[in-house]
């Protein structure tokens, strides 16, 4: 008969709340990480209107609310959120719609930025994307996936591109999608402005 031994951690003082402040506000908490520079427009809250439509959805497409936050704890990364929701013609709100959450990765060569980046996402709908993409400058990016990783009872899902742009100091995108039996073709499409930041 073995002698069962207590877990390494049985006994010890409690842990109190997370100690590393994460910000979306660059006026505030960490600095941010030298390789981030291209990003930092992107750092803030962000919220607007979208559009969307898929030969799949019935209909004349729909129309969504969405707010953004990408926010940094002096790493080099970003920390990126959305969430949306179905609205109607004047703003009102329907529906819950989709959540991502992920990180946002400038690629680094021997410690230096380039204008590469990775982008890595999560849906509660079962799936995954990692993007690689390419920066142009401090105003756009753009990227496509180069895997789509997705659960038993997820839609199946097997390509998109996205591009992200800051336009008149708002943030635009626009979102192709390969889905259930479609060709790669537009999706979504939105402009978001800064609400914080």
């Amino acid at each position: 008969m073995t002698d069962v031994q207590p877990p390494p951690w049985a006994g010890l003082a409690p842990v109190g709340e997370y100690p590393y402040e994460e910000t979306h506000d660059l006026r505030t908490g960490p600095d941010l990480h030298p390789a981030l520079l291209g990003m930092l427009p992107l750092v803030g809250v962000w919220r607007g209107r979208g559009q969307g439509d898929y030969p799949t959805i019935e209909g004349d497409g729909f129309h969504y609310g969405q707010e953004v936050r990408f926010s940094h704890d002096g790493r080099p990364f970003l920390s990126y959120e959305s969430r949306s929701w179905v609205i109607d013609a004047d703003g009102n709100p329907i529906r819950p719609a989709n959540r991502e959450t992920g990180w946002w990765r400038p690629v680094l060569v021997d410690g230096k930025p380039t204008d590469e980046i990775e982008v890595l996402l999560g849906q509660p709908t079962g799936i995954m994307e990692l993007y690689i993409g390419q920066a142009k400058g401090t105003t756009q990016w753009q990227m496509a996936t180069d895997a789509v990783v997705r659960t038993a009872t997820a839609k199946e899902v097997r390509a998109a591109k996205r591009i992200y742009g800051i336009v008149e100091g708002a943030l635009l995108y626009a979102i192709d999608l390969a889905a259930m039996g479609q060709p790669l073709q537009p999706h979504l499409s939105a402009r978001l402005e800064r609400v914080a930041g």
